[in-house]
């Protein structure tokens, strides 16, 4: 199914993104992670398409075609994106979200934070945040994300990203997958691309430093574990199990974080960058989740 490329503007920002699907079908908002694109999720945006769904894989807020503003890299903002584009798109409805990585994180704090406007939430390899604070701190889930602390360094993180016309980002994306995949250099060189700029490179790098101003801040830390509001959208966790960066402790007791029983699917042999390594898995494990939540009318 052929896919289209949106340009879509927000009160906040222009956003870029691709779209399979009828217009009229339910709307499933698919959210890509770091140091990716809308692209990652061009194999899974047909295969929703097929079973009627509306599906749109924008590019986030700084990341490709999307504007690249100074500011607004902290998880309230973006999650205002997203709820802006998921009122463009379908209004006084709910939306099916899906979040891979960064996106994972975005779609969490969407949903505990803006309810009503997400129907159900998927998330692919990204740990509930009061999960993370939790655990980030045991040795072996420390070593695995010292890259979130190097990128607290000013300046330097985005001046290796964008080098060279960016050629460290599809190194860092074979890195993630699990060992033995293969992907071309033609596959990954839109994401090298899209980093080569030093302005897309700083923003990506953004995230992280927003998100560990609040991890890194006791009090803030604290409020997480014991104020974050409890997500009421059904929600599955699917999780590639060759993830490098994040463990598979980070897939259990779940069940504090939610109004109802957390689903959690495991996708062996598959590493961190699934949707890219694994559409069809990912795909599918979606629509089972969707197909048994559609979406009802806010009351």
């Amino acid at each position: 199914m052929p896919l289209a490329r949106l340009s879509i503007p927000l009160d906040s920002l222009r956003v870029q993104a691709l779209e399979a699907g009828p217009p009229d079908g339910p709307l499933v908002l698919l959210l890509h992670g770091f140091p990716e694109l809308s692209e990652s999720w061009r194999d899974v945006l047909p295969r929703l398409a097929a079973e009627g769904y509306h599906a749109v894989a924008p590019d986030l807020r700084g990341y490709g075609g999307t504007d690249r503003p100074r500011w607004g890299y902290d998880l309230d903002t973006l999650a205002q994106d997203v709820e802006q584009l998921a009122h463009h798109l379908q209004p006084g409805r709910p939306v099916h979200v899906v979040g891979h990585d960064w996106g994972g994180a975005i779609a969490y704090h969407l949903a505990a934070t803006r309810p009503e406007v997400v129907a159900t939430l998927t998330v692919v390899n990204c740990p509930h945040p009061s999960v993370l604070v939790r655990r980030i701190w045991k040795p072996a889930q420390l070593r695995r994300s010292w890259y979130m602390f190097f990128f607290q360094l000013p300046w330097l993180p985005e001046r290796l990203l964008s080098a060279h016309g960016g050629q460290r980002v599809p190194w860092l994306i074979r890195r993630g997958m699990a060992p033995g995949t293969r992907m071309s250099d033609e596959r990954l060189s839109p994401y090298a691309a899209n980093l080569s700029h030093p302005d897309a490179a700083r923003a990506a790098v953004e995230y992280y430093r927003q998100s560990m101003r609040g991890l890194l801040n006791p009090a803030q830390a604290r409020r997480m574990l014991r104020d974050y509001p409890r997500i009421r959208a059904p929600f599955r966790l699917v999780w590639a199990e060759e993830d490098p960066a994040l463990g598979r402790e980070l897939t259990v007791d779940l069940e504090p974080y939610f109004e109802q029983p957390p689903q959690v699917s495991y996708l062996p042999g598959v590493g961190h960058f699934a949707p890219l390594e694994a559409p069809e898995q990912v795909a599918a494990r979606i629509l089972e989740h969707l197909e048994a939540h559609p979406p009802r009318s806010v009351h």
